[in-house]
Formats: structure tokens, sequence, C-alpha cells
């Protein structure tokens, strides 16, 4: 029997990606462990390998197609001794046994009907719904629904001249033609029409992107990628569901640059940055203040045991967390080799999504990039996010007189719901020692 590949979910929070490309064809031998396609994610893009043995049967979505669900079929697996034949009335099921829209076998070129189909009178808008449907569902073809999609039309005003009242290509381009199948302003508020917007993300996010015209008629449309859809509606939703709080406080790094230098001159094995000393003891100040290291519940308030420390790394599209596991267990070399590691293969779209999944605490820092202080988004469901600005000299009071010292501004975001501002001060002034005191954390 045919084997439905779906669409996999290659993160926690992956609800529809983009098929980027296919690596097989229509009658491919495949083995398992063989790379079928590419898939973005709201994070990454990444290569999906078969499961089982067999042949490609059928493909069901077009490389480059955008939204499809998770779950969706997007392939068909011919089995051992299995011919096209096999594909004869077939229809593709999802993940979850429900079955899809279309027959696995339909071709998306979908080749013309009998000439007596082609005597059909022409797809008319029905005002109360075209199309073949049963309990409110309508049935079209998969290319039938990517053109409707793509042109902003609503399918259930449009009659299909296909099998069984399907709706198929030549009715949808019809209905283009014709102007009809439009949807209407009661069925789809304009606020929620925003060009390349997916329903998901627009059902998901609290407050749906005003469709507002240009200011000029002179720009450039970037299109929107999974990644910085994820990215608007998941800071939209922090920022309007979670109460943020911002605590800064002034570091001197001197004592750990001195460190720094003396360590790296010993090795050429590694190299410390002042972000790897960072990490190091933000890990050892959660660990003394597990309030901070939590995440909020409407039943409860939950304090991880394990410290893993997400670092934000910037890549071409978006940003993305990689985690270092038990942080507070690590020193400052193995923090660097993976930290380093993790940020590399980020920028590659290599990580997997345990790699920069279940972070407890985040660190974002600009210092690099000349930026002295920033205050960042909490990343849900975490409890708090470190904003880390550049070490710059500053003059500063010791001992009733003046000095020059190097400065660095570190500013928590946290959320109100687990710790308050006391809680919040004792974690950065923890976090101030052992910076201040870089010794501290090599005990």
């Amino acid at each position: 029997m045919p084997i439905t590949i779906t669409m996999p979910a290659l993160s926690p929070t992956m609800e529809e990606g983009t098929l980027s490309s296919w690596q097989v064809k229509p009658g491919d031998t495949v083995s398992s462990g063989d790379v079928l396609c590419e898939i973005e994610t709201d994070k990454a893009t990444m290569e999906v390998e078969a499961v089982d043995e067999g042949t490609i049967g059928a493909l069901l979505v077009d490389a480059g197609t955008e939204g499809v669900k998770v779950n969706a079929p997007i392939a068909v697996l011919l089995e051992e001794g299995e011919d096209k034949s096999a594909l004869d009335g077939y229809e593709a099921k999802s993940a979850g046994g429900g079955g899809s829209d279309a027959p696995a076998a339909e071709p998306e070129s979908e080749p013309e009907e009998p000439a007596a189909a082609e005597k059909a009178p022409a797809p008319r808008a029905s005002a109360g719904g075209g199309g073949s449907s049963s309990a409110g569902r309508t049935f079209a073809s998969p290319l039938a629904r990517r053109i409707a999609a793509q042109s902003d039309l609503d399918l259930a005003r449009i009659e299909g001249t296909g099998p069984k009242g399907r709706i198929v290509k030549r009715d949808v381009e019809a209905a283009i033609a014709n102007g009809t199948a439009g949807k209407s302003a009661a069925e789809t508020p304009k606020s929620t029409r925003a060009e390349g917007a997916a329903p998901a993300a627009a059902s998901a996010a609290p407050v749906a992107a005003k469709d507002y015209p240009p200011v000029t008629d002179d720009y450039e449309e970037i299109k929107l990628n999974s990644m910085r859809k994820t990215i608007a509606r998941r800071l939209t939703e922090s920022k309007q569901t979670v109460p943020h709080f911002y605590l800064t406080i002034d570091v001197e790094l001197d004592a750990l640059l001195a460190l720094r230098k003396d360590l790296n001159a010993r090795s050429d094995a590694f190299k410390i940055s002042v972000n790897d000393f960072i990490v190091r003891a933000s890990a050892l100040a959660l660990r003394k203040h597990p309030e901070v290291n939590a995440q909020f519940t409407e039943n409860a308030i939950l304090q991880h045991r394990k410290v893993d420390v997400s670092v934000a790394v910037a890549i071409e599209g978006g940003l993305i967390t990689p985690v270092v596991r038990n942080t507070d267990q690590k020193g400052l070399q193995q923090i660097s080799a993976e930290t380093k590691d993790l940020a590399g293969r980020a920028r590659d779209g290599k990580l997997k999504p345990e790699e920069f999944a279940g972070g407890t605490f985040t660190i974002s820092n600009l210092g690099m990039f000349g930026i002295d202080q920033f205050v960042a988004v909490i990343n849900p469901p975490q409890a708090a996010i470190l904003a880390v600005g550049s070490g710059t000299q500053k003059p500063v009071v010791k001992d009733g007189a003046l000095a020059i010292a190097t400065v660095m501004t570190a500013t928590l975001s946290a959320d109100h719901r687990v710790f308050g501002g006391a809680e919040g001060a004792a974690f950065l002034e923890t976090l101030r020692g052992l910076l201040e005191d870089p010794l501290t954390m090599l005990l």
C-alpha cells in the first residue's frame, strides 16, 4: 500500500513551513536516510530524510510552496512491487489520520478534462457558496487551492466542474477572469488581508497587522519568510501579554579583560571571548537565584532545575537562539567551543531542533556592534533576557578619586508575573560580582 509522506514538525513552534526544494522526482528510488526535500521552518532551512524505502510515486506540493501545514501530505511513496496503478483511488492521509483534499495520484499540472467536460458551463459565483462540499468542506485540487490563495479568492464561492463537482484549475482561472469569487469585506476584514500573511500566523497574533497603504509609490517589497513571520508573531505576543520590567547595571570589566588576555596567551587551542565570561557568570548567577531561571504558567511558576542558556545569534533573515545545555556545569573553554560551534551551524542553517529549543534564559549581546545599551524583548516561555552592551572606557569614582575604567552596561528584561524587582536586583548583583572578580567564576 502506498505510504503518505507528510510535512514534518521540525521545531516545537512550527505550525507550517515552506517546501523550498525537492531533492527527488517521481520514479526515483529512495532508501532510509536519503534526503527528500528542504523545508524552511520558523527557525532555519532543514533537510528532510526518508524514513521508509520505496519509489517516489507522486509529489503533491510544488517546490517553493509556502504555508504548508504540519502533517499535510506532500508526497506519496510506493512500496516494493507497487507501480503507479497502486495510486488509482488512493487518498493521501495526513499524519493525524484524516484524508487530504485530493487524491495523491493527481498530477499538479491537471491534464485537460475529456471533450465532454470541455462543454461544461463556465463556472459561476454562487451566493450560497459553490463547489462540492460536505459539512462546510470545499473540495478542490491542490493546484486550484494555491491559485485561489494567491489571488485571494474564496473557494466556497466558486462552482466546480471537475469530477463530482470538484473545483479544478480552469474553474479558478475562469473566476479570476470574470472577477467573481472575491472575498467580501464582511467575510474578510481588510486588516487581516495583509499580503503574504499566513492564516495561522494572522489568527495566532493578538492584533492583526494593519494593511496600511504604502507611504510612497517608490519601494521594494521584501517577502516575509517563515522565520520573520514567527518572530513577528511571538514577540508581538510577548510584548502584549508579558508584563515586562527592566533593571540596568554597569559592570567594570578591567579585571575580566586582564584575565581573558592571560588565558588566551596560554594556548592557541582556544580563544575565550568576553561573551563566554558573561554566559558562564549568568549561568552561575541563575543557579544561585533559581527564581529567575523559571517560567510562568496559568497554574504555577516552574523553576527549572537545569540551567540551559540560550545565546542570541543573528542570521540572514532573522534571529535564532541556540542553547548551551547545563551551562552552570561547564567551564569557560567548553562554553567557548560549544558557543562557536552552535553559532557557526546556526548561520549555515544546520542546527537540529533540539539545539535551539528549550532554553531557560537568554543572553543577547550587541556589544560587538558598538551598541552601548539596549533593552530586549523576553522570549517566551522564559522569564528573563539579558541585553549586553559594549565595554567602553568611562570616568568612574574610586575611593573618592576620579579614574578611568572599562564599563559595560547590561539590562535585564524580566517577567513581573514570575519574580519582582528585588529578586531581579539580587540576580544582577551576583552577576556583577562574578564579572568584576572573574577568578571567582573559575573556582
